[in-house]
């Protein structure tokens, strides 16, 4: 949550004022993301938005832990407004909350929220992952400071700095006409129709019924992750055959949307059977599965970029002349320069354990949310 600070005078005459929430009162988004609910953690804070509907409970009868999950059901009716719909005081008081005794809603708020406890932990420790990865790329990819190989640093007559960071440690540089920046000597540039192919996706009418059941990524799959697409929620449709087998993806794919979220890449991983993509995204596949680290890396670095430059009329789009026209500096192919083969060697282990952690995600909100009903209505006990 951003920061915002007011006068300590100011703050003074709101307190002498008006109430405030305690830790542990529960917050919900009263319009905008409607029903968006938190329970607040006591961080020094002023209430202010009209928007936000405020539940101070004495826990006599409904715990705060358990009413926060009971909210996370949706049980209020929303009312229509002019432009939005909103949740009013009063759609909360008339609500009945059916509840067990006080020790029985502990535990039930026990168990989901040692539920939620690891799922935020998996993606607190994706996000360091991908923090990582970023961070490495870029000191090796763009501030060129990758670890100097044995034979850059005889070249430089200074065997003893192999392993050193290499522009750093004097390595050479060559300006390059196409980039209009130095690159390490020996290194070429190549556009991305040099290194693999582009496929634009499959088009297709929900009422068309083929023989082979489709797992099919969308745009909206797409936006729900940084790095590896989230498969849990793909929409499953009926093809002809052949239509499914000319979209599959692999590991090796790298997506980027055309529109809706242009430019936003992502890769896949632990994909479902007969996965493919629809229309609005592109399929790069790399002729060499060595290559996919450098170009999605390279992707994500411009991500923002392409998404402010690309052309439409009602909706950005990025097409496939763009991204074929994209240049990208690759380490040499003679044998003595090992710096992409090293990158991989530490980048795959760090996109296998943000795989398995996201997958275990997926499979954690999976149980959580198919247990949170069940607990709130007694149709399943904490033993």
């Amino acid at each position: 949550m951003p920061e915002s600070f007011i006068s300590e005078k100011l703050y003074n005459a709101y307190r002498s004022k008006y109430s405030f929430p305690r830790k542990g009162d529960i917050l919900i988004s009263a319009a905008g993301t409607l029903g968006k609910t938190v329970v607040y953690n006591g961080a020094p804070a002023y209430f202010q938005d009209s928007n936000i509907v405020w539940v101070a409970n004495d826990e006599s009868i409904v715990l705060n832990s358990f009413l926060y999950y009971f909210y996370q059901t949706k049980p209020w009716q929303t009312t229509s407004g002019s432009t939005i719909n909103r949740i009013y005081n009063e759609d909360l008081r008339s609500l009945e909350i059916p509840h067990p005794d006080l020790p029985c809603q502990t535990r039930i708020a026990a168990v989901l929220s040692a539920l939620d406890a690891k799922i935020e932990l998996n993606q607190r420790i994706n996000a360091e992952l991908e923090g990582m990865a970023k961070l490495l790329y870029d000191y090796w990819f763009v501030q060129f400071d990758f670890p100097m190989t044995a034979a850059q640093a005889a070249a430089l007559g200074k065997p003893k700095l192999a392993g050193h960071p290499y522009r750093a440690s004097g390595g050479k540089m060559i300006y390059n006409e196409t980039l209009k920046r130095d690159i390490p000597e020996g290194w070429e540039v190549r556009k991305l129709n040099e290194v693999g192919t582009f496929k634009n996706g499959i088009n297709y009418c929900p009422q068309d019924v083929g023989d082979t059941m489709a797992h099919i990524i969308n745009v909206r799959n797409m936006s729900s992750s940084s790095f590896f697409l989230e498969t849990s929620s793909l929409d499953e449709i009926l093809l002809i055959g052949k239509s499914v087998k000319n979209y599959l993806v692999s590991e090796k794919s790298v997506l980027i949307a055309r529109s809706g979220i242009p430019g936003a890449t992502r890769l896949i991983q632990n994909q479902k059977d007969n996965t493919i993509y629809c229309g609005f995204i592109i399929c790069f596949e790399p002729y060499q599965m060595k290559d996919r680290n450098l170009v999605f890396f390279n992707m994500k670095m411009i991500e923002k970029a392409m998404t402010s430059n690309a052309a439409g009329t009602v909706l950005k789009n990025v097409s496939q002349d763009t991204l074929k026209a994209l240049c990208i500096p690759f380490p040499g192919n003679n044998r003595s320069d090992s710096t992409l083969e090293k990158f991989n060697t530490v980048i795959d282990p760090i996109f296998t354990e943000l795989g398995t952690l996201q997958q275990q995600t997926q499979e954690l909100t999976q149980l959580r949310d198919w247990l949170l009903p069940m607990l709130m209505n007694g149709q399943v006990t904490v033993g």
